[in-house]
């Protein structure tokens, strides 16, 4: 028999194996499949565990925190696209009775798909009606009330708040985490960020941080007195790099490079912050002229008696760190040639603060910041989480021993109860490997979604020796392959009525259902489109003259 015969006679064997094989590949060996550990970190250490499946909150212990956006929209506004910028400075130039607003805190949305404009606003300071009022001093003929002002934010903001959390979450070198959105019956919408081994405090930390960087020029303003003005913000850093240690200098930084894309009128965030450091005088005689840090007590004197020159590295509105323009960088800027080269140093006081730039600026700033006095926490300990890791091994192996006895009491007959059990392992231990091979973080839910697909695999592979053998012995090939479609018609309509019926499951943001449900879904379809008919042709050998 040649290779081609040969797959074309044994293909479904041959499938079923490899897919096991990729399976212990997934599971047992270092880095899995895709040894790729980008996501978690250059500091994130790795677990030495006998396999490489990621566990969930409930098997690894962790927090979960449920909180909604800060922030009120005002949508259906009749404005033209040339309009935008105007809105958005008339809501900045406000003046709000108990709010002092910045650039972060507002946003004004084209959506593109039903041609309309959201203004949106990110603060829990500010009432409907001086939103309202704020909309309509643009003078764009806006006519906004009250009533037309709800509380929320846009999808679009939701989801590029969970893309944030996801990004800080693998850069703070946390496996396991992630994040998505909830809805309430009230139509209110959390964002729920769950990570593993952390406790509530430090999970509270990350998520309320803002994640605003940005660079300010403290300068002198011509009349005595010290100015502030943004010179670069973090969405105009391009390469932002790792946290780092200068033992020449002391010195903790963050690498960065500043966007050197040019816009229609030949402009770019480079060239910009390169003009700017020449013209405030950064470059000439404010160089090493920034005094105002104290670096033992960690404070700033923003009253000087002399001139200073000084970059402020702002985090969430905060000082960090004070610094003067270098000679090297300094001149390059003054000589106009370092926006061919657009990189510099953020230095900042200890290394923590190093990482945690560092953070902030891979992950970017939070759209909108989160409502921690309307939270949900949930936690679970370590000590408990083996506990339950413990219990669901206890439980599966009770359901495998469970159904090796029920199918041994049923057949009596080793030929089909033997790779019934073992068809129905590999569908598990395929599954396993998918898990690991994605990373998907196993919980409660997924142990009982394991649980499910056991059950539901191995009655399916009854259904097909029910059927085979029910109307006496089988001694033809052509006769079994009959009865072996006529079960796997029944088959596939249960399957697909299963996947039916749990695809809102799977879809919807159900907390742990979606969990049980893709894990079942998952099931069904290895199941028929692998297992099953493994099962078939290997019982076909054993009961044919094939």
């Amino acid at each position: 028999m040649g290779p081609k015969a040969f797959v074309m006679e044994y293909w479904r064997l041959i499938l079923i194996v490899a897919f096991v094989g990729g399976a212990l590949v997934a599971l047992f060996i270092p880095g899995g499949i895709v040894a790729d550990d980008s996501l978690a970190g250059e500091e994130a250490e790795v677990e030495d565990r006998a396999t490489n499946i990621e566990y969930g909150l409930g098997l690894d212990g962790g927090t979960r925190v449920s909180a909604p956006p800060v922030g009120m929209t005002a949508d259906n506004l009749e404005i033209e696209h040339d309009e935008q910028r105007q809105l958005t400075e008339a809501l900045l130039a406000y003046e709000y009775d108990d709010a002092d607003l910045e650039s972060a805190d507002v946003r004004v949305r084209y959506h593109e798909n039903d041609d309309r404009y959201t203004a949106e606003l990110f603060s829990n300071e500010v009432s409907h009606a001086e939103f309202a009022d704020a909309l309509n001093s643009a003078d764009l003929g806006l006519e906004v009330t009250e009533d037309d002002v709800e509380d929320g934010v846009t999808q679009q903001t939701r989801d590029s708040i969970i893309q944030t959390i996801e990004l800080r979450i693998n850069e703070a070198g946390l496996s396991g985490g992630n994040a998505y959105e909830e809805a309430t019956l009230g139509g209110q919408y959390y964002i729920v960020t769950e990570v593993p081994g952390m406790e509530p405090d430090e999970l509270r930390e990350l998520l309320s941080d803002r994640g605003d960087v940005r660079i300010v020029a403290f300068h002198p303003d011509g009349d005595g007195g010290q100015a502030n003005q943004t010179v670069l913000e973090g969405q105009e850093i391009a390469e932002p790099g790792v946290a780092s240690y200068d033992d020449q200098r002391d010195q903790h930084y963050v690498p960065v490079t500043v966007d050197g894309t040019e816009d229609e009128d030949g402009n770019s965030p480079a060239s910009e912050y390169q003009n700017s450091m020449n013209e405030l005088g950064f470059t000439g005689e404010g160089q090493g002229r920034c005094h105002i840090q104290d670096r033992q007590a960690g404070e700033f004197d923003f009253d000087p008696d002399d001139p200073q020159w000084c970059l402020l590295t702002v985090v969430d509105g905060d000082v960090v760190d004070a610094h003067s323009m270098g000679g090297d960088l300094g001149n390059n800027m003054a000589a106009g040639t370092w926006v061919n080269d657009p990189t510099f140093r953020m230095i900042v006081p200890t290394q923590q603060d190093a990482h945690h730039l560092a953070v902030n600026l891979q992950s970017g700033a939070l759209e909108a910041p989160l409502d921690f006095s309307q939270e949900q926490t949930f936690t679970v300990q370590p000590s408990q989480a083996e506990q339950f890791q413990l219990y669901s091994l206890l439980i599966g192996g009770l359901a495998v021993v469970t159904v090796c006895g029920m199918i041994f009491l049923r057949y009596r007959n080793p030929k089909v109860a033997a790779p019934m059990f073992l068809t129905a392992m590999a569908e598990v231990v395929i599954l396993l490997g998918f898990a690991a091979a994605i990373r998907m973080p196993l919980d409660l839910s997924h142990v009982a979604g394991f649980i499910a697909v056991v059950g539901t695999g191995v009655d399916d592979l009854v259904i097909i020796a029910d059927e085979v053998m029910d109307d006496g012995d089988v001694s033809s090939s052509r006769v079994f392959e009959s009865r072996f479609r006529k079960a796997f018609w029944i088959i596939g309509a249960a399957a697909a009525t299963t996947i039916i019926a749990l695809s809102p499951l799977a879809v919807l943001s159900l907390g742990d259902l979606r969990g049980f449900a893709i894990i079942t879904i998952l099931g069904v379809l290895i199941g028929v489109l692998i297992t099953r008919p493994a099962y078939g042709d290997i019982l076909q050998r054993l009961l044919t003259d094939k």
